[in-house]
């Protein structure tokens, strides 16, 4: 059991998981919109994920605290190099302009991470800001680059699953925040930190009213896809109903962070059946 707890815990820091996240969000994406399967995008961003995570994570670690570099520091950084080469590889598959819209991406982590000017907190640590900013960068890299990459127009559909796809982050960030509330910087000024935890909640669930109803306005709707967006809802009510302060690390490394890939593996079952 120790040594299935330490393969989780180096597969969770390592920030696989979250890849595997993003990467099931970018397959949604193309059944939403019909898009061919794209390789090189969908693993550009698996790999883009575990480079800018991994770099959020442990940048602060070993260049500020002098964080001593353990094992799992060396393999974490290992997997990252790995990652870091197969990104620049399958950047340059991709067009232009997606080339272009990526940088853009790539330069709010940068600002999410180091501070630009002396004595100043980097983004991460503007009052109220993060939640923001964190929801934006996984609706361009999950939506954004794969419509341009495919050379899809920008069409109400794709505004309408922008404002989905944001708020779908946004509540799953909310639950993170409830969980970190104990340690999280008063400075930060996070949603819990403002309005507490049970209006944290409720505001969670009623933005799942609209992420639902939105569904049912576009011109590519299926039955199929709105009864699945009904259990995505129901999960994250349930997560969040259920999020508090003692919860173990898992409940959102883990679970939360899941629900991008149990709703690939409904459509991909559905599609199948």
């Amino acid at each position: 059991m120790k040594l299935l707890k330490q393969l989780l815990d180096f597969y969770l820091n390592c920030s696989i998981h979250v890849a595997l996240s993003c990467y099931t969000l970018v397959r949604i994406t193309f059944h939403m919109f019909h898009i061919q399967y794209d390789e090189p995008m969908a693993l550009f961003a698996f790999f883009g994920t575990i480079v800018g995570y991994n770099f959020v994570k442990y940048d602060a670690l070993v260049r500020v605290k002098k964080y001593p570099i353990s094992n799992s520091l060396k393999g974490i950084a290992l997997l990252s190099l790995v990652s870091f080469v197969l990104v620049g590889y399958y950047f340059f598959q991709l067009k232009r302009i997606t080339q272009i819209v990526a940088f853009g991406i790539l330069a709010i982590t940068v600002l999410y991470t180091l501070p630009f000017f002396p004595n100043r907190r980097n983004a991460r640590n503007w009052t109220g800001v993060k939640i923001y900013m964190v929801a934006i960068c996984w609706v361009g890299a999950t939506l954004v680059l794969p419509l341009i990459n495919a050379g899809i127009s920008f069409s109400l559909d794709f505004f309408i699953k922008c404002i989905q796809r944001f708020i779908l982050f946004f509540v799953m960030i909310l639950i993170f925040e409830i969980l970190d509330l104990a340690n999280d910087d008063p400075y930060l000024q996070t949603v819990p930190q403002k309005i507490g935890v049970k209006r944290t909640k409720i505001l969670g669930l009623l933005l799942l009213i609209p992420f639902c109803l939105l569904e049912l306005s576009l011109s590519i709707f299926t039955l199929t896809n709105f009864f699945i967006n009904i259990i995505i809802i129901t999960m994250l009510s349930l997560f969040i109903v259920f999020a508090n302060v003692n919860r173990s690390k898992y409940y959102t490394s883990v679970w939360v962070e899941s629900v991008p890939i149990f709703w690939w593996l409904m459509i991909f079952t559905f599609l199948k059946a």
